[in-house]
Order: C-alpha cells, then structure tokens, then sequence
C-alpha cells in the first residue's frame, strides 16, 4: 500500500511544505488509486516502482493529468495544478464562450492568474531525485547481476521512463555508469532483450553529446554494426535507428565510418527492396550524416553512393575538391556510374584540367581517365569540349607543358574517347583555324609524338590512330596522312618493340591500313630487316592471345598474289607453322574458350589460302599443298558453320587448287600396238581402263592433284549455295565452276553437277541476283550447263523454271556489263535450240 504521510526524511522540512502536503492530500484523497506516476507506467513498471522506489504522494499529482506535475502552479481559490494543464484548460473555457471555472470545484473563478507553487515543486523535485536514485541502484544490481528476462527488461523500461521524463536525467544515468551495462545486454541470449537493449541505448543517447561519447569507446559501434546484418528485422531496425542518432556526432561519425563493412551495409540497406520502408529512410539519412566526414565520402563512393562525392566536387572547398577528384580517378566505375559522373561533374574536372594548377590538373586527368572509358560517358565529355584542350595539353612544349606522365594520361583519354565515342572526329574542331583530328598537321604531330616519347605514351597514340582507322569516314585521310609523312617503315619498326601494348598497337594499326596501303606494307616488310620474322614469331607463340589474332590478321590482309612475299613466307616456314594450329583449333584445341579465337582461326585460314595462288609458279608451294594435304583441310574448313569468312575463303582456296586439277592429273600411258597391230587394226583392241576421273580423264586424288570429287566437296559446296551471305555463295559457285570449266570434260562436269543436285541451288542464285557479281556467274555457269542437251531438256521439262530461267538470261543480256551480255546471249542461242524452252522463249524475248 503506497503511504501518503511524509517519511521521516522530510522532517527537516519547513512547516509549510508539511501544511501543503496534507492540504493537497486531503483533496485529492477521493481520486488517488495509487497508479500516479511521471509517464502512465504499466503494471509491471509500477511494480518495480513499488518493490524498489519511495513512495509517491497524492499531492504530487495533477488532478487533470494524473501525473506527477512538473510546473505546479495554484490558483485563487487554493487548487493546485500542472501549469500546461490548467493553461489549457482556461483555453477551453473561453473557446467554448463560458467563464472560467475551477476543474474540480466547478465555481466561476475571479482571475485566471497562476501563482507558482515553488515549495511544492522543490518538494517533488527532491521526491523525483531520490525516488530515480533508489530505482537507478536497483537497475544497476539487475544489470551487473545478469537476472531474470523480465527483471532486466524491467530495469531497461525504468532507465528509458527516467531519460524521457527530463533530459537533465539523461546526465544521471551517464554518471550512475549504467551506459556500459546497457552495452552489455547486447551480448543476452534473449533476442527481447537485446531489442530493448538497442532502443534504450537510442533513447539514452538521443539529444545528448555527452552520451554519445561514452558510446564512442570501446567496441559498442562495431557490436551495433553487426546489428545490421541479424535476420530478426526487428533487432536491424533498432541498431539502424540507434546509428542514426550516433551518427548526429561528427566524432561518432568517423568511427561509425571505420567499422570495416559499416557503410557498405547502409549503403546496400538503403538502396533495398526487401527492408522495411522506416529502416530504408534512417539507413539513408545515417548516411547522410556520415557525410560530414570526408573518408566517409570516399567508402561511399566506393560502394557505388557517388553523389555526395560529386557534390564536393562541385561545392566543396579547393582543398575537398582536390582531394574527391583524387580519389575519383582511383575507383574502379561500372559503366552507368561513368555515365553519371561525366553528366555531374564532367565539364568542373575539363576547367580544373585547363586551367588550374598542376596538382589539380593532375586530379582532374585522372579522373577523366577513369570516365572516359565508356561510350555514353566518352560521348558526354566530348560535347563538354575536352578535345581541343587535351590535344593542346599533348602538343604542347615548354614552360607550361605537362610532365611526362600527365602526357601519358592526356594520351590515354584521348585513346579512350576516339575508341569507345564513336564520334565523327573529322566535324570536331580542335581550334580556330578549325583543324580537326584527322588534319595533315595534327595527325604528323601524333606521328611524331609517337616516335619521340617513349613506349607509354606512344602506346596509347597508336591506339588514337587504332581507332581513327577503324571508321570509314576518317580512314583515309590518316592513311593519307602517314603516306605523306613517311612514317610507313618507322610504324612497322614497332613490331619488333618489347613492349606489349606498343607491339599490339602498331600491329592493329598496320592492319587497318592493310586495305588501303598493303602492297607499300607488303615492299616494306620484304625490304626492312627483321620485321617480317618478328610478326611470324608473335603467331607462332602460344596460341589464342589478342595480339596474335592482330598478328596473324595482318600477315592475312596482305595482297594475297604477292608472289614474292608468298615466297618469303615459304622461306620463314609460315605455312607450317599455320597448318598444325588449324588443326588443333578444329579438333577442339585447348584455345576453343579465348574470345580471340575466332579472329585468330580467321587469319590464319587466310594465310593458309595464299599459298593456292602461286601453284602455277612456285613448286614449293605446290609441294607444300601435297605434303600437307591441304585441299582435305580446306574442305573440312567449308563445315565451320556460323565462320562466314573462314568458309567463304575455303572455298576459295579450293577454286585456285581445282583449278589446277587438270593440270595436275596423270593421265594413262598406253601400250604399244605391236608390229602387227600397226598395220592391221583388227589385231589391235584398245586397253580397258578403269578408274579415271571422268571430269580431268586422268588418275585423280585429293592429296596429289586436288580433286574435288575424289575429296567428296561437291555436295558440301552445293550446300552452300543457299547461304545467308552472298560472299560464301559466290566463292562456292566458283569453287563448282571448275569443274564446267575449259580443259576439262564440261559434259561430265555437267553430269556430276546434277548428280549432286547442284542445278536448281545454281538456278536459284541466278533468280535471285543478289549482287552482280553472282548474277554473272551464274549466268556464266548455265550458259555451261545448257550446252549439255540432256540436262537442259530435263531442265525445260519444269515449264516455270524454264520461263524464270528464259528471262533471268535475257534480263542479264539487257542490264548487264558487255562481258555477261556476251555470255548470256550465248546462253539464250542454247535455249533457241530446245523445244520446250523455244516455246517460252518467244514470249520473253
């Protein structure tokens, strides 16, 4: 039973607080039951209130409120009440239009004036400190002694209740040392009690700096932390809010921030789909609190929140801006954050990079660097105007140049920007006399940089010029550039560099100038020293690597009839060496998962081809053709689907070898007839002979003399006459067109193409004219077909084929070059001859 007489303790008092006590008893004793207290506390916090604190008295409370009254004040007629209360109560009063009245004796007031009661808030001040001492001991005993559940959930409850009543209490708990007792809970095996543990240290610290910095030692911020990865939602929450309020402190922020892992978990919190939407907003607003501190930025930054970074690169003090773009172009940034700093920030770093002092020069290159490695963000800092400053940054020499390995970076972006923009370098002007890119001038500057500044740097201007090359539309004038300049032999001289990047660079280069320039490639190559071997040395490394896929492309680029290079290349072994990596490749070599296997299985097919056209004039290379049995390796080549180019160069390869066919063919020597049979034929009957290639008449093989039907090509090549790409059909036509060709037997070449169900694919691609030059060879091929009577009458015996193939012919005599009218016409005279085509014929003439 809570006692409403003053405890000894107040004997000491003044009468007049005793008169006041047993004044405000005596009225209040109808409506006091006892459960007054500072916050409405539930049956178990008055429990604990009742087991362990001194009692309350009935004068302490706010007959309006029933609590224990802050600010008592009294009014005329003697009634004592909390002011806030009574103030609102008048309010009321006078809103309603009645005059005011006493709450509890309901009799019309004179004066509304509140005198304060002092005596008695002194009283229930001294009542409050002794009362919060006596229960913060109790806590403290609970705490330190590790009790029960419900007994130290009930002494975190009390310590919450005394930190809301007053903030003034918030000191008391600091100095009762209760703040490292409540860290410890967070180590309880109850997960209700690690919760409260967390909302009390938040209610604790709340509004309170000299809290927070109790908080700050030791481990507790780690320990909240790892809070924040729990799978009880609730214990993530508390921590999460807990931080934001830690996080108001600057001092508390840094430490928050060197918790290994701390902002990467906010980060991934805040931007989180599965958390609930309170615990989003305090992790994102914890983060801005970090902010403040500038490491803190950084770990941002690098866990991909970029946004306060470019925010001090854009506002912050010169020393921040400096020290953000530093950092900037240190991070490793996926494409849709280049994009995002090169629209925030692109245009600062392009002015700091043009006219601030070196150390910010530097900053603001590197960070452009790291932008300017995507198309989209490439694009955006060229419409911000970097070129011309980057250029002039790279031409420039004296005083105000930039050291050498700011060069290498001014390269480097400009390496970046003509490789991924793809821009129209030719319509951007680097200045007023508007010069561009590609200009005479500028490219011989390049060129010269190239050769005078080292490998680094003349590594990365080779890449500029990689790039400019690659586009059809500024191709040309750097081809024209390097021609004028006489740089040819000093970009070949490259090959032999050390340096990879340098070495791979000026092999793409040279490539892309192959179509343009490669018979003056071809001469030099032949006529420098060395340089040849070293490009064959790269191919004949281990296999797969980018650099030998550039290789190999640049030895395949080169004019294919160049008999003296071909010769060379015989002489350095280079189509032994191609053969076997061919093979392996096909065979499913341990280079099948490089991405550059592809272009290297190019290159080196086409290498290979080139050997097929000096058949007719270098026996080296016909018996190299033999040994190696390469027309057997060709027409397995044909069956590399999906590898246009390596099919398409197949075949032609396989057209050069047939082609020599008939030459190569042995044919039958004959007997002598005898004396007797020499004047009288009827002793002599002509030999039986089996076996004969009935297109070449002689004794044919794959291996020795390249026959296509002994290699079983023909169907393989028929099939693909009906290919997506014009370029395979043609080649294949072609490849099947030497065996209708002259110096061979046409009928039976004829007959074989039948045979393999070649006629109609070929009808086809005349129908089709694709492009002219497989319209005049196919033109050129029925022409040969029709002069075969038996398979031109089976070919009219289809009325709609023959009227399609009728007028396909005639349209080629009328649109086409003089070469295909002639043939066509031909063609349309076999027709004449052929009844059932005659008969269609009139009409589509």
């Amino acid at each position: 039973m809570v006692c409403r007489k003053c405890p000894t303790s107040l004997s000491s008092q003044s009468m007049e607080r005793i008169q006041l006590f047993e004044m405000m008893s005596d009225q209040m004793s109808g409506s006091w039951d006892g459960t007054y207290d500072h916050g409405s506390k539930s049956d178990d916090s008055h429990h604990f209130e009742r087991l362990y604190a001194e009692p309350m008295y009935d004068a302490f409370v706010c007959p309006l409120t029933k609590q224990v009254m802050r600010d008592p004040v009294t009014l005329e007629n003697g009634q004592t009440f909390e002011r806030e209360a009574i103030e609102k109560w008048f309010k009321e009063c006078k809103e309603s239009g009645k005059k005011p009245v006493c709450p509890l004796t309901l009799k019309e007031l004179r004066s509304t004036d509140l005198n304060p009661s002092i005596a008695l808030r002194n009283t229930i001040e001294e009542w409050a400190a002794r009362n919060e001492a006596a229960q913060l001991d109790v806590a403290r005993r609970l705490l330190s002694q590790g009790g029960a559940e419900n007994d130290i959930l009930q002494a975190l409850k009390y310590i919450q209740q005394i930190c809301q009543n007053s903030r003034s209490s918030k000191h008391t708990i600091r100095n009762a040392h209760l703040i490292p007792m409540i860290v410890d809970m967070l180590k309880n095996s109850s997960r209700t009690v690690r919760c409260k543990a967390l909302e009390t240290l938040h209610i604790v610290a709340e509004d309170d700096d000299d809290n927070k910095e109790v908080m700050a030692e030791g481990d507790m911020v780690r320990s909240i932390v790892k809070f924040l990865t729990h799978e009880h939602s609730k214990e993530r929450e508390e921590a999460v809010s807990l931080l934001y309020e830690l996080s108001k402190s600057e001092a508390l922020s840094e430490k928050i921030g060197s918790v290994n892992g701390a902002i990467l978990i906010l980060v991934g919190m805040a931007s989180s789909n599965s958390e609930n939407v309170l615990s989003i907003e305090k992790a994102d607003k914890t983060l801005e609190n970090l902010e403040s501190c500038e490491k803190n930025v950084q770990q941002m930054a690098e866990c991909g929140r970029l946004q306060p970074l470019l925010r001090l690169i854009l506002e912050g003090p010169p020393e921040t801006k400096l020290s953000m773009a530093s950092y900037l172009g240190e991070l490793v940034l996926s494409n849709d954050v280049k994009v995002l700093v090169a629209r925030s920030v692109g245009s600062s770093l392009i002015n700091v990079m043009r006219s601030g002092n070196m150390q910010s020069r530097e900053a603001a290159l590197k960070a452009l660097n790291q932008i300017s490695s995507c198309e989209a963000s490439s694009r955006l800092l060229l419409e911000a105007g970097i070129l011309p400053s980057l250029v002039k940054d790279l031409f420039t020499v004296g005083n105000n140049q930039l050291p050498m390995r700011l060069k290498e970076v001014s390269a480097t972006i400009l390496a970046n920007l003509v490789n991924n923009s793809g821009y129209d370098f030719e319509t951007i002007p680097l200045g007023p006399d508007n010069q561009t890119l590609v200009s005479e001038h500028v490219v011989h500057n390049l060129l010269h940089l190239i050769s005078n500044t080292g490998p680094a740097i003349g590594s990365k201007l080779l890449q500029v010029l990689v790039g400019l090359t690659t586009s059809p539309t500024t191709v040309l004038d750097v081809v024209s550039s390097i021609k004028s300049s006489g740089a040819t032999i000093s970009l070949i001289q490259f090959i032999e560099a050390p340096q990879l990047d340098l070495r791979m660079a000026s092999i793409k280069l040279l490539q892309n100038l192959s179509p343009h320039m490669g018979q003056e490639l071809a001469d030099s190559l032949r006529g420098t020293a060395g340089q040849l071997g070293s490009l064959i040395r790269v191919v004949s490394e281990d296999m797969g690597t980018e650099e030998q896929a550039a290789a190999i492309g640049l030895l395949a680029d080169l004019p294919e009839r160049d008999l003296g290079l071909t010769r060379l290349m015989l002489d350095e072994g280079v189509f032994h060496m191609v053969i076997p990596r061919i093979r392996k490749i096909r065979q499913g070599g341990d280079i099948r998962g490089s991405r550059f296997v592809t272009p290297y299985l190019e290159g080196l097919t086409r290498v290979l081809s080139r050997v097929t056209f000096a058949l007719a004039d270098e026996s080296a290379a016909l018996a190299l053709c033999r040994e190696e049995n390469v027309a057997a390796l060709f027409i397995e080549l044909l069956q590399a689907n999906g590898l246009d180019k390596i099919q398409m160069v197949s075949a032609m390869a396989l057209e050069n070898l047939s082609q020599e066919s008939k030459n190569l063919t042995r044919f039958p020597e004959l007997a002598s007839p005898g004396f007797c049979g020499s004047f009288f034929h009827c002793f002599s009957k002509p030999p039986v002979i089996t076996g004969l290639c009935c297109v070449h008449g002689g004794t044919c093989s794959i291996k020795e003399t390249f026959c296509l039907l002994e290699g079983q090509a023909v169907g393989k090549l028929v099939s693909l006459l009906d290919h997506r790409n014009e370029n395979v059909v043609e080649a294949s036509l072609a490849a099947l067109s030497t065996l209708i060709d002259d110096g061979v037997d046409i009928e039976r070449g004829v007959t074989v193409l039948w045979d393999a169900e070649a006629i109609k694919p070929i009808i086809d691609v005349l129908l089709e004219k694709r492009t002219e030059n497989l319209r005049r060879r196919a033109v050129w091929a029925m022409e040969r077909i029709l002069r075969t009577e038996d398979i031109a009458y089976e070919i009219s015996g289809d009325q709609n084929v023959s009227a399609n193939v009728s007028m396909a012919l005639v349209d080629a005599f009328r649109n086409s070059d003089y070469r295909t009218r002639q043939i066509a016409e031909r063609a349309l005279k076999h027709i004449d001859k052929i009844p059932k085509f005659s008969e269609v014929f009139p009409n589509t003439r």
